[in-house]
């Protein structure tokens, strides 16, 4: 009995489910891996009978923290990844939580609870993505968003977060009806804002990653030029034995994954010499 279809014959696949979650790379987690895990997300939604929807994400043009905060309030149920306790993503969950709308919180087996959120159950999956537990966790999430869903559809009372700590007004976004000009002259204001941002961001990125490539470059040929150094036992005053040396580096660099230019290396190695 294939239970996830079962399950998703019971939902409404109009209603959208949000999705919070990291998207970049942070700490150890690459921007891969979030995409993988993005994927086991919406892969448990679409089982659920739900359309998965990126909070950040939306039809119209606007300013991506408007739009976040609309979807956060709209969309029936949210799935949160707290795994990294990326500041944006805790940020967007608190205002969720906020608004005591339908919240399932999951995080991998390595990060551990937040103190503020512990009240609220968490569903785990594992870090290194097996596929067994994968499977495993797949499901649980796809009976959690159904059963939550089914729950709050019929507890007009009910309450993700805030009954635990008593009697709250919840939070309301107040929606006024303008005219398609209003629209359109507000639409266009947001957009010229938000290439303003995106031309900020890209000219700060670019600078950083210029320096962090240069960085991350001598850093990596550092640590194999001190293991090359070890070995060596011949002298390095000739420029054919610096070449020999860094022909060295270079091939413990690529057996780690690392591709350097090998002129990259003889300039560390005359630097360093």
């Amino acid at each position: 009995m294939n239970i996830m279809a079962d399950k998703s014959q019971t939902t409404n696949s109009s209603l959208l489910c949000g999705i919070v979650m990291p998207i970049s790379a942070m700490d150890s987690y690459s921007s891969e891996h979030w995409k993988e895990v993005q994927d086991i997300i919406k892969e448990s939604i679409k089982s659920a009978g739900f359309e998965a929807n990126m909070v950040s994400d939306a039809d119209e043009v606007g300013i991506i923290q408007k739009r976040i905060i609309q979807n956060l309030y709209k969309n029936p149920i949210v799935v949160c990844d707290v795994s990294g306790k990326n500041p944006n993503v805790m940020f967007e969950l608190g205002l969720r939580l906020a608004f005591d709308k339908p919240t399932i919180i999951i995080k991998d087996d390595i990060t551990t609870y937040s103190f503020d959120t512990s009240p609220v159950e968490h569903l785990e999956y594992p870090r290194d993505l097996r596929y067994q537990k994968i499977n495993e966790f797949k499901v649980k999430l796809t009976e959690k968003i159904v059963a939550t869903h089914e729950k709050a559809s019929k507890d007009s009372n009910y309450s993700t977060f805030l009954h635990e700590f008593g009697q709250f007004k919840v939070a309301q976004i107040q929606e006024n009806e303008v005219s398609t000009e209003q629209y359109l002259l507000q639409a266009f204001e947001d957009l010229r804002t938000e290439m303003k941002q995106l031309v900020t961001r890209q000219n700060r990125n670019e600078y950083l990653v210029s320096r962090l490539d240069t960085l991350d470059e001598h850093k990596f040929i550092d640590k194999s030029f001190r293991k090359a150094m070890k070995m060596a036992d011949f002298a390095l005053e000739t420029k054919e034995n610096k070449i020999a040396l860094a022909e060295i580096i270079k091939k413990d660099l690529i057996e780690n994954g690392i591709n350097i230019p090998i002129t990259s290396v003889i300039s560390f190695i005359e630097e360093k010499l």
